[in-house]
């Protein structure tokens, strides 16, 4: 993914992120302290005015250094500098193009599978980015997430009430999170964009329902796809479905188009509004993402510039495809035989 609305995403425009390790934070004792006694991090403070308003709450780990690609795969022009200057792709992709996204969206539906198989309890995110970087490196791929206006790592790793763009890191999974992983491949001279929410061991009937419910709000968008239509049509069918589970519908994050550039400027939101009037045709080619959460749809930003987290805490999915407008609908290029979501699972 690695989108958001365009004011915000300006806003880190040839921006690099500093490498710097973030402060080691250990987890939390199972009996923890009272509210005025120290807190168990050692910090000296009292419990209650360090660790107590955040428990149970994703805390940042250590990232690890950048990992490198081979210079003999094929880059997007943003690797090595970090720095994204767009041009004026057409929305509407050539044939030929369109046939060099099918080989990327393939491909990153294979390396989401294949990196799902791997979520535990126990393992770090970084880890999972480590294996990630491996699939793409052994498919000649670039991962798109790398050095995207300075993002330093091959894949976005998003944990509970992480909404989208979490940092891999040094924190193991624990048993009953859910994460979502976004994986963007860059093989062709183009961009496949695709991810997923998996449960972490025994997870509650709750989060497994929030999983499955923006699964299928995911499929009633990318349904809702039509030629002649305007784009408005994707996030009403989406927010329909959430809204019969009272469930919020993250606004500030959102689909986008796609092709040679990771980023181009189709706008999809996953809300209904009626401004989103841009007309679908044949050959557009776009992604659909919707971020749904237990609770609010309001986000509140990490101060590394990157991770947005649900403002109440509360924990959120996500699932994305790349799809093409066909003559009569359209093509999934991340999906079919193989992928995490391979189609509408009322077609399963």
């Amino acid at each position: 993914m690695i989108g958001r609305a365009s004011l915000a995403a300006a806003r880190r425009l040839g921006r690099a992120l500093s490498w710097e390790p973030m402060q080691t934070l250990s987890h939390a004792p199972v009996v923890l302290p009272q509210a005025n006694e120290p807190c168990w991090c050692g910090s000296g403070r009292k419990y209650k005015r360090c660790h107590k308003r955040s428990e149970g709450r994703v805390l940042p780990g250590v990232v690890s250094p950048v990992r490198t690609v081979p210079a003999t795969i094929g880059r997007p022009p943003y690797a090595d500098t970090g720095e994204v200057v767009r041009w004026d792709e057409p929305r509407v992709k050539t044939p030929d193009v369109i046939a060099r996204m099918r080989v990327a969206g393939r491909l990153a539906a294979e390396i989401l599978r294949l990196a799902g198989e791997r979520v535990r309890p126990g393992i770090t995110t970084d880890e999972i980015d480590a294996y990630v970087h491996e699939l793409h490196v052994e498919r000649d791929c670039y991962p798109s997430p790398l050095n995207y206006h300075g993002y330093p790592k091959s894949v976005c790793t998003s944990v509970n009430e992480v909404i989208c763009h979490g940092i891999p890191d040094s924190r193991p999974l624990q048993d009953g999170d859910i994460v979502n992983l976004d994986v963007t491949a860059f093989y062709g001279g183009v961009h496949g964009d695709t991810n997923a929410t998996f449960g972490v061991g025994d997870v509650d009937p709750a989060s497994r329902q929030l999983v499955r419910v923006t699964e299928e709000a995911t499929w009633h968008g990318i349904e809702a796809v039509k030629p002649g239509r305007p784009l408005s049509d994707i996030g009403r069918a989406i927010e329909d479905h959430a809204k019969q589970y009272r469930y919020g519908v993250i606004r500030a994050f959102i689909g986008h188009g796609i092709g040679e550039q990771f980023h181009s400027d189709i706008q999809v939101l996953h809300y209904y509004d009626s401004r989103a009037s841009m007309i679908m045709r044949p050959g557009m080619t776009f992604t659909i993402e919707p971020m749904i959460s237990l609770g609010t749809w309001q986000h509140k930003m990490w101060d590394d510039d990157w991770t947005a987290v649900t403002a109440d805490g509360k924990r959120t999915a996500q699932f994305e495809h790349t799809i093409v407008v066909t003559d009569d609908g359209c093509d999934v290029l991340t999906g079919g035989d193989g992928a995490v979501s391979p189609t509408a699972p009322w077609n399963r």
